[in-house]
């Protein structure tokens, strides 16, 4: 084992990444992608209907992080989102599925009358949770809705009631998950507190008109959260060191791709990562079947150095296996009966069976059977037969009388 070097604490303030180093790296990878996407396949079945254009711009570039210790200690269904220079949904034709708190008519009307003309477009369905409830609790219902949009948006006040809502559909892959966005006006805060409603001070409860919500906040808000959740880069917590985050297209400018880099490593560490960079490994960029570009890495491997072993007090890095065991006690190793050992002693011939000189031993002799005396039997039989006549005219006699 090499001797173990001294360990250097990384300062608590935020170690930049590098952009020289991420620019660069992002224009080699996007240069492997479309170079790999115009090479003739290597199976010589060309593919009449994909185009390399539409294949480079579809390919999604990923940031990976590689922490020391494990950021979550369980999935996290509900995901959480980074706000980005260069937003990842900008087409036209993307579906958007609103999800709200009952009721939804409010929603509704604010959606069809007060919303932009292009994000009006983009939503293509209000719906609160009882109604999403009622309409989709089937499993195809479900998929039908899974396959007609392709961004789910949810209010923070009921995304934890939707896992049980919509199942396995939507939650066993992280593709679909409902992003959460704040529709609700937040209450008055006092020393990071809220302020509490005073005593005394009783409103009379009425039965409210579905078509107001007092509760919302200003339009103008909601739009812009709308918009931030569409193009946001999501982030998906596992019990893991890896965390994959999408942060542009190959078929970008590696400047944006570099710029979006930036902005995701920071908020990731920042917002997500316990002991921000100090938990910090390394940091990648990379496509779905591409190999790794360094972007940051550390020095140190360890948060403290409780996990360094000083030199001469290594432990063996693994136990030794039954046959080692066997092999240092001396003891024979279990080998199997077919199979002879090499370093076994011949054993001494037995008096009941002697080894030939081949080494496989002598065969018995056969047991010699007494010979058979058949003048013998036929005399016992025909003295029986007698017998049994003599009782039969005994008994004639005795029956006639």
């Amino acid at each position: 084992m090499s001797p173990s070097t001294s360990l250097t604490k990384t300062a608590e303030t935020a170690v930049p990444v590098n952009p020289d180093q991420t620019l660069k790296a992002c224009k080699a990878l996007v240069a492997h992608i479309k170079k790999a996407a115009a090479a003739p396949p290597k199976d010589g079945k060309q593919n009449l209907l994909a185009d390399a254009e539409t294949t480079v711009a579809e390919t999604p570039v990923w940031l990976t992080l590689t922490t020391k210790n494990h950021i979550h200690e369980n999935n996290r269904l509900q995901p959480g989102k980074i706000a980005l220079p260069n937003p990842l949904n900008t087409s036209e034709e993307v579906s958007v599925c609103l999800i709200t708190a009952d009721p939804q008519r409010w929603y509704k009307n604010a959606v069809a009358d007060e919303f932009p003309e292009e994000l009006r477009k983009k939503i293509g369905r209000v719906i609160d949770l009882s109604h999403l409830k009622a309409k989709f609790k089937a499993y195809e219902a479900q998929r039908k809705l899974f396959s007609e949009h392709d961004v789910f948006l949810a209010d923070d006040r009921i995304i934890n009631r939707l896992p049980k809502a919509l199942g396995k559909t939507f939650y066993k892959t992280t593709t679909k998950r409902p992003i959460p966005v704040v529709l609700m006006a937040q209450r008055e805060k006092a020393d990071g507190k809220r302020v509490a409603v005073p005593k005394g001070f009783m409103v009379k409860k009425t039965k409210r008109d579905p078509t107001e919500n007092v509760n919302a906040r200003p339009i103008p808000e909601i739009v812009k959260e709308v918009e931030r959740a569409i193009g946001a880069a999501l982030v998906h917590l596992t019990p893991s060191t890896n965390t994959a985050v999408k942060v542009g297209y190959a078929g970008w400018e590696p400047e944006k791709i570099a710029d979006n880099i930036t902005v995701v490593a920071k908020e990731l560490v920042e917002r997500f990562v316990p002991q921000k960079w100090n938990n910090v490994r390394s940091f990648y960029v990379k496509g779905p079947e591409t190999a790794a570009l360094p972007v940051y890495q550390t020095d140190e491997l360890w948060l403290d150095e409780s996990k360094v072993v000083p030199n001469g007090q290594e432990k063996p890095s693994a136990l030794p296996g039954k046959r080692e065991q066997k092999a240092i006690t001396g003891e024979k190793p279990n080998i199997g009966k077919k199979r002879k050992s090499l370093d076994a002693e011949p054993e001494p011939a037995s008096e009941e069976a002697p080894v030939a000189k081949e080494g496989r031993p002598k065969k018995k002799a056969k047991k010699v059977l007494p010979e058979s005396n058949d003048d013998k039997l036929d005399k016992e039989i025909s003295e029986r037969k007698a017998r049994l006549k003599k009782q039969k005219a005994s008994a004639k006699k005795a029956v006639e009388i």
